[in-house]
């Protein structure tokens, strides 16, 4: 539904036991069914959206392979001092969406694919999902959601099919190179798969204000975990 239900397996892998860096690779294996999972959910909002998953897919697979890398051969205090200016940029981004898109907006109902700000912040959004992925989704929201002609529930529906990328490209580099634990990895595959579907059946019966509510929600507790 909101796209940080990564930061939620993450922090209770570590919480159980399961040391930082393995818990983070077989967090985005274990993870990526359940976003495809919530992209299906979402069938109906990608609708007449051919064009802008095409033209920003790109960006966020190449974006996804630079942040796996990364995270393999970059100390994790190098990225992980940003991930807190990172969200906090997002929850404010998402309150502040709908003057933005009334400021930039493209004439209504056109396809609007977004131009090169918006290919640069797929991809810098796809490094960070890459490498850490919790709160992706809240970034991804707020970009798109400013930067595009569309409702929120659009957006949404985009952003699942555009995590779902990153964390497919990242997981296939780690599942070569980095320590899964496979335990780990099939619980979250088998119970992120039902819960992508049912997020994304019950999201789109959100009111949008209700959505970008607890969108925001989500988002400050992210940062707040994030901080502490």
């Amino acid at each position: 539904m909101v796209g940080s239900g990564t930061l939620v397996t993450f922090s209770t892998l570590v919480a159980i036991g399961v040391p930082p860096l393995t818990a983070n690779v077989s967090n985005t294996v274990g993870l990526v069914a359940g976003s495809v999972a919530g992209s299906y959910g979402y069938r109906r909002e990608l609708e007449g959206q051919r064009r802008r998953m095409l033209r920003l897919l790109p960006a966020s697979a190449f974006g996804g392979l630079c942040g796996a890398t990364l995270l393999l051969v970059l100390p994790a205090e190098a990225f992980d001092a940003i991930v807190p200016a990172l969200v906090g940029i997002g929850v404010v981004l998402v309150a502040i969406q709908p003057w933005l898109a009334r400021r930039w907006s493209v004439p209504h109902g056109s396809e609007s694919v977004g131009g090169v700000f918006a290919l640069v912040s797929v991809f810098a959004v796809g490094i960070y999902g890459g490498y850490f992925g919790a709160a992706q989704g809240v970034l991804l929201i707020a970009i798109l959601g400013a930067l595009l002609d569309a409702d929120l529930q659009r957006v949404n529906a985009l952003k699942n099919v555009l995590a779902s990328i990153v964390n497919a490209v990242a997981a296939v580099v780690f599942v070569f190179v980095a320590p899964v634990d496979w335990g780990v990895a099939i619980a979250l595959l088998v119970s992120s798969t039902i819960g992508g579907y049912f997020g994304g059946h019950y999201g789109r019966r959100l009111n949008p204000v209700i959505l970008r509510v607890f969108i925001m929600v989500v988002g400050i507790i992210a940062l707040v975990v994030l901080l502490t």
